[in-house]
């Protein structure tokens, strides 16, 4: 049976410089771990669905827990729902991301023991921390998104 995880894509836009495009405001929201010996921020919010979880509910649990970020703090983006399946340790992996803003782009991101630290990143150097094509892939398809959106 496949593993299944859930989690938000953060982002926030910070104020534009008066001569940049509006879309350069954008940045995006990504965790180190605090296991194994990885040295560069790989992670988006995800985690394991609970029992009695739906996945949605699993995604904003998960961005309570790791980064310290109450849903109320956020606003879904309607529309936005991306499936990722790779395989883990042999096993297949699924993991569901929805799209969320920072009502403020001042709030402060509390880790957890998970994640040693974390970045607020450009869509490019978003994009060379990530660690899998797919995720790359898909910040890509997000920041697109967020430009048709301007």
């Amino acid at each position: 049976m496949a593993v299944r995880a859930c989690g938000l894509i953060i982002y926030r836009r910070l104020q534009p410089a008066p001569t940049s495009k509006v879309t350069d405001s954008i940045e995006y929201l990504l965790l180190q771990t605090s296991h194994g010996t990885q040295v560069y921020f790989s992670t988006l919010l995800a985690g394991h669905v609970d029992p009695g979880e739906d996945d949605l509910q699993t995604a904003f649990r998960e961005t309570q827990e790791e980064a310290g970020l109450q849903a109320s703090q956020l606003t879904l983006i309607e529309g936005y729902k991306k499936e990722l399946h790779y395989p883990v340790r042999g096993k297949p992996k699924t993991v569901v991301y929805w799209l969320a803003e920072m009502k403020d782009c001042n709030t402060e991101v509390k880790l957890s023991e998970e994640h040693q630290a974390f970045q607020w990143l450009k869509l490019e150097d978003a994009c060379k921390f990530a660690e899998y094509e797919d995720m790359q892939a898909t910040l890509k398809e997000v920041h697109q998104l967020l430009c048709s959106r301007e």
